[in-house]
Formats: structure tokens, C-alpha cells, sequence
């Protein structure tokens, strides 16, 4: 029975370890694939004003031109605007960039019909996402512009409607798909057009920066920070996400938070096997000692039993976890829900040696507290040896 129980806790460490290996991996998954969908679209540094909307560039300019590192950048102006397309109305996000920026970019990778072209021929045109072109449906045919209105500055009471809005028409010439978020939200134009519409004139309100292959981010942030002032927010690709980010890191830590403490409940049968054996084995302990072993040497030896049986339990969840998660690698045996609804097919894993590491020395961690108190407490009335024994 003693050895039944035991089999017992090495199993419910075996299933709480692979637990936290196949949760764990599964968040790294998601953490990577949004990572790299975002890089496609986010450039390397991202310069904001600190007050205020909009900010002059050229200042800004003439410090990245003589930046070493810098491989180019391009300009851009952002600001909410009400489309309409026929009969259908949609509030987004217009932002304008110069004509450069597909090539501080991926958004060529990102098209999925048309191309992305924002001026031909002394035309505009507009690169909706996605979300936003199914939402207005948007086709490709030249036949009907999509009505772009922004509100004016500084309105005052007006019967007339043409007084309080700017209003313009771009034909759409290609539409791009990367996640949800940006897709239901965005829409390219050119620079020229945002700022007519915007009424920014010369401003802008952000610099996208790409930087030349190898450079270290970090230096050429701090040297733009310590030459253009405090006036500006430099960005990494990180900081440009750093809520949603700090959510998922959040929502990991909170998931192995969890299935730690079920781990720490899994580990009450090692308490409960060690205390059953210790008392079992009270004959055996009495000829251990009259073989002269000490009450320390004695407790060690239950402890070890213990941390053995812990140590199975880890290393098979490990092993097992390890396992589940290349099968799901190679194979995308699990798929997500929604059929084709999103980015990817299958469940995506990425397992990294930091987190099986974690696992292994908290999992030890817990299984060697479970085994020292039953040894450390119990033993003190179960294992000692009375006067009369002695004689």
C-alpha cells in the first residue's frame, strides 16, 4: 500500500510537471507568433512627441541623418477619421507615410490583394486592412472612392455640415492582413493626403526608424535620446506593444502561479507516503541505530526517499511534456477552433530551456518541502528510541 501511494505521488508530480512544460510552451507560442507578426510591421525604433500630437520634423531629420546605424526612416501621421464607402460608414485609423515606408517595412509581405502603392501618376490611393475592407466592402474596381472625413479644428456652431468636417475621396488599390488589431483599425495613405485632411501642414507625428543589420538597439536609442532631448518618446518594438506585452507576460506567470500551487496540493501524497513508511519502517530504524546511524543520518534517508520520488515524477513530466510539445510542433496535431479564421492552423509551441529549468528546481523545490516535514516533525515522537528499548 505504502509503495501504492507512493506510485500515486510520483504520478501527480509526473502530471503537474508536464502541466507546466505544455502551458508554458503554449504561451511562449503565442508570445513568439505575435512578436513576429508585429515585427513585420513595427519599426525597429519609433520616435513620439512627448506633448502635444503633432511635431516638427526637421529637427528630428537632420539628428537620424547623421546617426550611425541608421538605415532609413520614414515619416508619419496618424489620426482617426469616418469612412464611408456606398452605403456603409466605419470610424479608423487613416495614417499617412511617406513613400519610403515600404521600405522601413513588411508591409509588401503583408498585401494579400492589389499592391501597395499609395501614389501613381500624381494619384492617391489607400491601402486598407483586412477588418476594415471586409467590414465596408471594399472591392478593387476603381468604380467607387472611399469618402474619407476628418473633423476640423477649432469648430464652432455651424448649420452647414461642409463647415465642420474636411472632406476628400481615395480610390483603394490593395488591402493588407496581419492581426486583428490592426486590420480592423487601419488604413494607408499618403503622407500628402493625412496632413491635408488633418490639417497638420509640415508636422508629423511619428518617426519610424529602420536600423542597418547588427546594429544594437540600444545604443542608437541612446544616442538619439541624449541628442534630440527630452522632448521625445524613442520606442523599441517592445515598448511600441508594452501593455499588450505585459498582459500576456502577466497571464503566463498567473497560469504557472496556478498550476504551481496544484503541484504543491499533488505533493501532499509524498507527505502522506513518508509519514505511512516512517512509521512502517520504526523496526528497521531501531537496527539502523543499533548499527550506530545518527537521527540526521536517518532523516536523510526518508528525505531522499522523498526528493527520489519527486525527482521520478519531474523528470518523466518533463520528458513527457517535452515529447507532447514536439509532436505538436512537427505535426499541429491540436488546431485551433474556427477553421481558417486565424493567422495560423494550429496551437503554436515554443519550448525554451529557461522555462524547463524553472520547472525542474521549483518542482524539487516543492517535492523537498513536502518531504522535510513529515521527516523534520514526525520523527521527532516516531523515530526516537526510549530509555528502556536501550537497555
Amino acid at each position: 500500500m505504502i509503495n501504492f501511494i507512493s506510485g500515486i505521488a510520483a504520478v501527480g508530480v509526473c502530471v503537474g510537471t508536464f502541466a507546466l512544460v505544455v502551458v508554458l510552451s503554449v504561451f511562449n507560442g503565442f508570445d513568439g507568433l505575435i512578436k513576429s507578426y508585429f515585427s513585420m510591421l513595427d519599426p525597429d525604433l519609433k520616435i513620439t512627441p512627448k506633448e502635444g500630437k503633432f511635431f516638427d520634423p526637421a529637427p528630428v531629420d537632420s539628428v537620424l541623418k547623421r546617426t550611425p546605424g541608421v538605415a532609413d526612416y520614414a515619416r508619419v501621421l496618424e489620426g482617426n477619421a469616418l469612412l464611408t464607402y456606398e452605403e456603409r460608414q466605419f470610424i479608423a485609423n487613416l495614417k499617412g507615410v511617406s513613400s519610403n515606408f515600404s521600405k522601413i517595412s513588411g508591409i509588401d509581405s503583408l498585401i494579400i490583394d492589389g499592391t501597395f502603392t499609395l501614389q501613381s501618376e500624381g494619384n492617391w490611393f489607400a491601402v486598407p486592412g483586412q477588418g476594415v475592407a471586409s467590414y465596408l466592402g471594399i472591392g478593387l474596381n476603381f468604380t467607387t472612392p472611399i469618402g474619407v472625413y476628418v473633423p476640423r479644428k477649432g469648430l464652432k456652431a455651424s448649420l452647414n455640415p461642409d463647415n465642420l468636417l474636411n472632406y476628400s475621396t481615395i480610390y483603394p488599390l490593395g488591402v493588407f492582413s496581419l492581426l486583428e488589431e490592426v486590420d480592423a483599425t487601419t488604413v494607408f495613405v499618403p503622407l500628402e493626403f493625412a496632413a491635408y485632411l488633418l490639417e497638420a501642414e509640415n508636422r508629423v507625428s511619428a518617426m519610424e526608424i529602420k536600423l542597418d543589420d547588427g546594429t544594437s538597439i540600444k545604443n542608437v536609442r541612446k544616442t538619439l535620446a541624449d541628442q534630440l532631448g527630452n522632448g521625445y518618446w524613442i520606442n523599441n518594438k517592445y515598448q511600441q506593444h508594452a501593455s499588450l506585452y505585459r498582459t500576456m507576460k502577466t497571464e503566463k506567470w498567473a497560469t504557472y502561479l496556478i498550476l504551481a500551487f496544484i503541484l504543491v496540493i499533488a505533493s501532499f501524497n509524498i507527505l502522506g507516503s513518508l509519514s505511512m513508511l516512517i512509521i512502517d519502517k520504526k523496526e528497521d530504524i531501531t537496527i539502523l541505530r543499533s548499527m550506530g546511524a545518527t537521527d540526521r543520518l536517518i532523516r536523510h534517508i526518508f528525505l531522499l526517499v522523498g526528493w527520489l520520488i519527486s525527482l521520478a515524477g519531474t523528470s518523466m513530466g518533463i520528458l513527457l511534456g517535452v515529447v507532447v510539445c514536439w509532436i505538436q510542433i512537427r505535426f499541429g496535431l491540436i488546431t485551433l477552433p474556427g477553421q481558417g479564421s486565424f493567422v495560423i492552423s494550429a496551437y503554436p509551441v515554443d519550448i525554451r530551456i529557461t522555462d524547463l529549468v524553472l520547472v525542474f528546481t521549483v518542482v524539487l523545490l516543492i517535492g523537498f518541502i513536502a518531504s522535510w516535514y513529515p521527516v523534520r516533525h514526525i520523527s521527532r515522537t516516531q523515530l526516537r528510541i526510549n530509555p528502556a528499548s536501550r537497555k
